[in-house]
Formats: structure tokens, C-alpha cells, sequence
């Protein structure tokens, strides 16, 4: 037994052991339009269901701090005639609602007040 340990603080005394952990910047980590979503993922959601759903849109956002999510709620809804769907200042995540031009209005000018006057680091907006 003893000579077993030997051996494995022998093999090991060559090798670096490196641990990684992430630590929460100022970013926006998600940044996604869902243009015609289906009436199923609305229902599903706990969203508004008297929504025209051939020209609406989701947009979904997660950011941290988790805090911020307060900040782009107030921003999405300034900015367009979105509806707020879902803002949780402990998981950072926002979802909102709207015509698919609305909601990507808000999304830009949410991820373009973070980018340049908080100074975030922002993913792209995409779509599907």
C-alpha cells in the first residue's frame, strides 16, 4: 500500500494541476429573437395569449450581474411597444414580447446601452 502511494506522488510531481472557475462579469450572455413562435411555447411561457402570433416575437436575455435584468426591463419597455414577459433580477434573465420589430428595437437598444455606456461585454442578437 505504502509503495503504491510512492509511486503515484512520483508520477504526479511532474504534472501541473490547473482549476478553472468562472467568475460573473458585466455581460450579456444571451441575446435571442424567436420571431412567430408557436402558441404552444407562449402557453408554456405563462405569456400573453391573446397575441397575433404570425407577426409577434419573443426576446429572451440572460446577463450578469443578475441585477441588470431591472436595468434592460426598464430600457425594453421605454424603448418599444413591448410587453414584459418575465424580468428576474436573481437569475438575470428577461424575456419580452411584441411585434418582431418592436422586440428587436428593444433588444438593440438594450444591448447597445450596455455595450457602450456600462461598458458589458455583448454577445450578438440572433434569430430563428
Amino acid at each position: 500500500m505504502e509503495q503504491d502511494k510512492n509511486k503515484q506522488n512520483e508520477r504526479a510531481q511532474g504534472q501541473v494541476r490547473i482549476v478553472q472557475e468562472t467568475v460573473a462579469g458585466k455581460e450579456i450572455t444571451l441575446c435571442h429573437v424567436i420571431g412567430g413562435p408557436l402558441p404552444i411555447v407562449y402557453q408554456k411561457l405563462g405569456l400573453n395569449p391573446e397575441i397575433d402570433y404570425r407577426t409577434s416575437a419573443i426576446g429572451i436575455m440572460n446577463m450578469t450581474p443578475p441585477e441588470s435584468a431591472v436595468i434592460a426591463s426598464d430600457i425594453a419597455v421605454k424603448n418599444g411597444d413591448v410587453y414584459l414577459g418575465f424580468a428576474d433580477r436573481f437569475s438575470g434573465t428577461l424575456i419580452i414580447t411584441g411585434e418582431i420589430s418592436q422586440v428587436k428595437a428593444a433588444l438593440k437598444e438594450i444591448t447597445r446601452y450596455f455595450e457602450y455606456d456600462l461598458g458589458y461585454v455583448v454577445c450578438p442578437i440572433t434569430e430563428r
